[in-house]
């Protein structure tokens, strides 16, 4: 009598590997105050964190170390992390950084190759959505890129570079204003659209005062002149 075939093994599925703890710890930290679901002022403390993020509290205290040296959070031994609010000072240094970069990006970016002109109109269309559906962080990711583009189509490495220091903190200030006036997207997306007119154009003068009156409203935030 012929013996019953053996049963193979059904092949195993790759696992899938995750982050360091440290890392997962940092990436939802970050993300929560970049989002403001940790609102400048909040305390965090070590337990808690570990308990969100299913980890032991050694990886807590490294992640909070790397986002002190960012300088999104404080720690105070045995209390826990205060995370920082924006300061009025801190936005006028990036508002300053972003004119210089933006403005001569701006320039430089005319005339503008059509696959720039594409991307824009992309971001443009894809920010207008986000904000028809109360996406503000998502809208703020948008924001970001849209400028960010221009930026990188200069060819200037060590400028894209130094713009992109500055992304968590662009992020964070544009939740926090879109939150605080919930009126300023519309006027952004109207400005985003001059802008893109501008370059399709070839207006490169028009394009720098439209980034430069862009840039500058959040220096007015910043001064209590909110316009």
């Amino acid at each position: 009598m012929p013996s019953a075939p053996s049963a193979v093994p059904a092949a195993a599925k790759p696992s899938v590997k995750q982050p360091p703890a440290a890392d997962r710890v940092y990436a939802h930290v970050k993300q929560g105050v970049l989002e403001r679901r940790y609102e400048g002022g909040t305390l965090l403390t070590e337990g808690e964190l570990a308990e969100a993020v299913g980890v032991s509290r050694t990886p807590v205290r490294e992640a909070l170390l790397r986002l002190e040296v960012e300088g999104l959070i404080r720690l105070y031994p045995k209390k826990g992390a205060l995370v920082l609010p924006v300061s009025a000072q801190e936005i006028a240094d990036v508002v300053e950084t972003r004119q210089l970069v933006e403005e001569h990006a701006a320039r430089k970016a005319v005339p503008a190759p059509a696959g720039l002109i594409t991307r824009l109109e992309e971001l443009l269309a894809r920010q207008k959505e986000q904000a028809a559906t109360g996406d503000l962080a998502g809208a703020a990711v948008t924001d970001r890129t849209f400028h960010a583009e221009i930026v990188r189509s200069g060819g200037n490495e060590i400028l894209s570079r130094l713009y992109d220091q500055l992304r968590d903190r662009q992020l964070r200030m544009g939740v926090a204003v879109m939150h605080s006036h919930p009126d300023r997207i519309a006027k952004t997306l109207t400005e985003h659209e001059e802008i893109l007119n501008a370059l399709r154009s070839g207006d490169a003068e028009a394009a720098v005062d439209i980034v430069h009156r862009h840039v500058s409203w959040f220096s007015h935030l910043a001064r209590g002149e909110v316009r």
